[in-house]
């Protein structure tokens, strides 16, 4: 599997894309990375509180989501 991602991680990042992408989201970004951004710009605040909640046992959530995609750690190794 890539990276340090089990398979199953790999597929929910894959679904976290699609549902991003059906609502009118980036093809390559994950619903928590832009929740992050829109708390972030002050377009939304309560996506990242509900997201954020749901993973409440992972500190900022959201925003290490947002990091992670700055950083392409999902993108594969060659085009990082």
């Amino acid at each position: 599997m890539p990276g340090n991602y089990s398979y199953g991680k790999c597929v929910a990042i894959a679904v976290d894309q699609l549902f991003n992408v059906l609502f009118n989201g980036w093809p390559d970004e994950t619903l928590s990375s832009r929740a992050h951004r829109m708390d972030r710009d002050n377009v939304r605040h309560w996506p990242r509180k509900l997201i954020d909640g749901i993973f409440c046992w992972q500190k900022e959530h959201c925003k290490s989501s947002y990091e992670a995609e700055k950083k392409r750690l999902q993108a594969p190794p060659e085009t990082r």
